[in-house]
């Protein structure tokens, strides 16, 4: 019986196709692009800051900096910046138009989100299930997301005050637009590190973003999107 039901899914192309990767290709080129493109910014972006601090007092140290000075720092800043860019919206639309984001990020439910918390804190927290985020991990990637995003309009504020004037004033001024566009790095860099200390505490995570992880069939991905 196996032996037969092996031909009918050899015999069946669609129903080997129907079996698809947790990452597929798109997912993991697109994932390693952007880890590139926001390690650049990041330490660029310490490099522009450095030039005029924001905090009185806090500066990075030129380990942690990309360019031996400001104007090198920006140019790495507008390179990185064109490649986060274009590579986020593509991110975005395939995300939303192969039903990649509510599948994996949806639905979340606060008592979840609490739950989760309490068992971190306990070290409860299991992971033998790659294929399912917790509610904390749904959260964790849209509040990363909605952060990009702000990035890219608190940096054009930033690049052309005089050109995006009317958003400068929408974000409270020029300043103000540099407190907010840091704070974001901020949040990013506080994404990122959690997101590189789970991987290293769960290899399979990031094994799979490298080959593409455990093979879901249409069933069991809807499934798993339904689960905690």
């Amino acid at each position: 019986m196996d032996q037969q039901e092996d031909r009918i899914a050899v015999a069946s192309p669609g129903r080997v196709r129907a079996a698809r990767r947790l990452h597929p290709v798109p997912i993991r080129i697109m994932h390693w692009i952007n880890a590139a493109a926001m390690l650049i910014m990041i330490t660029s972006g310490w490099g522009i800051y450095d030039d005029d601090v924001i905090i009185r007092g806090f500066h990075f140290g030129q380990f942690w900096r990309l360019g031996d000075w400001a104007a090198w720092s920006l140019n790495w800043h507008f390179a990185g910046m064109w490649f986060l860019a274009i590579n986020g919206l593509v991110y975005l639309i395939y995300g939303f138009a192969s039903g990649r984001f509510r599948e994996k990020l949806l639905p979340i439910r606060p008592a979840e989100v609490v739950q989760t918390v309490v068992d971190t804190l306990q070290f409860k927290i299991a992971h033998e299930d790659i294929t399912v985020y917790n509610a904390v991990q749904k959260l964790l990637y849209i509040v990363v997301i909605s952060a990009g995003i702000a990035q890219v309009v608190t940096g054009l504020a930033i690049w052309k005050p005089v050109q995006f004037s009317g958003l400068v004033a929408l974000l409270g001024g020029f300043q103000m637009a540099r407190v907010l566009h840091f704070a974001g790095m901020a949040v990013i860099v506080g994404f990122v590190i959690v997101h590189v200390a789970l991987a290293l505490l769960v290899p399979r995570t990031l094994w799979a973003m490298v080959a593409g992880g455990p093979r879901l069939t249409p069933r069991a991905a809807t499934e798993g999107s339904r689960r905690p």
